[in-house]
């Protein structure tokens, strides 16, 4: 007891003096380091959980990670290694072979060479270890394709590391494609928010026409020009992503709109409206974040685990 009052008084102290997640930082690397939390129980035949992957996911929703292990935890909870560090070395040295065979098998059949821009060798990678590789490569892209290469073209500005930087994007689009759900593009709590703003983008016919997929399939990656990407805000939005709540989305969305309420009002065409929200101003991005995650807590309470 102690202890854990402690480490309460060092925790306020701390946020007080500006110093926020200096007690988070200690905790999370207790969870990265003590293998008596990486112990696997079997649940049901063939399937098993760890108590540190539902301690990561709790710890991911409830705090900002800190970047030092930012991408280390995201391999963690996407399976991309296994939750015991002494194997990481080791399955990280399979994944760098596999990626490379498959990166041959693609320079034979002529679908990659020398001068194909990354995100394209990782979209190609994607397709042909889910069967979903086009019979020419000139084909058209798929919906699902641009998805893949708008989330590999911000994944590639906060990854140095080709090859873990692949296995991130393709295993985080795999996770949105079991995540997802269509809910997520009722925003009902825009109702309880603020209702005249809700009212004046149902009179512009706006409601159906705003950026459902920038939002939620490509989790907002696109809407800032590439040079202005602000790593940030995709990182504390993608924390609680891949640690399992969706829904964070949904408010993230919602808070856009209450921020440019005033922009957004001004606007009287659905296609006005829409061009903007694809395009937002990168100076409140933080803010945003910030009040997305209050508003979640608000409605969702504070998670325990996925909400």
């Amino acid at each position: 007891m102690a202890d854990d009052s402690q480490r309460n008084f060092r925790s306020v102290y701390y946020e007080k003096v500006g110093f926020r997640g200096v007690e988070e930082k200690k905790s999370l690397e207790i969870l990265l380091k003590d293998d008596r939390y990486f112990k696997f129980t079997l649940i049901f035949k063939n399937f098993y959980v760890s108590t540190d992957i539902e301690k990561l996911c709790t710890f991911s929703q409830r705090f900002p990670l800190p970047s030092m292990y930012r991408i280390l935890v995201w391999k963690v909870l996407l399976g991309i290694i296994p939750p015991h560090h002494e194997s990481h070395a080791l399955v990280m040295k399979y994944r760098k072979e596999q990626y490379w065979d498959v990166h041959h098998a693609l320079r034979v059949i002529r679908f990659i060479n020398d001068s194909t821009p990354q995100v394209d060798v990782f979209l190609r990678i994607h397709q042909l270890e889910s069967g979903k590789l086009p019979r020419n490569s000139a084909f058209p892209l798929e919906p699902e394709d641009e998805v893949f290469l708008a989330i590999a073209k911000a994944m590639e500005e906060m990854v140095e590391d080709p090859i873990e930087c692949y296995w991130l994007v393709s295993c985080f689009v795999n996770h949105l494609n079991s995540k997802h759900k269509d809910s997520l593009q009722q925003l009902q709590y825009l109702n309880i928010e603020d209702n005249k703003l809700l009212m004046h983008l149902k009179a512009c016919a706006a409601m159906s026409k705003l950026p459902y997929d920038l939002w939620f399939k490509k989790c907002f990656a696109g809407c800032l020009p590439e040079s202005m990407i602000p790593f940030n805000f995709f990182c504390r939005v993608w924390d609680k992503v891949i640690s399992g709540s969706c829904k964070i989305l949904v408010f993230v969305a919602v808070e856009i709109l209450l921020t440019f309420k005033m922009k957004i009002i001004a606007l009287n065409t659905a296609e006005k409206i829409t061009q903007f929200l694809e395009n937002i101003p990168q100076d409140n991005t933080d803010a945003i974040v910030s009040k997305a995650v209050d508003l979640w807590r608000t409605h969702c309470g504070t998670p325990a685990h996925s909400v």
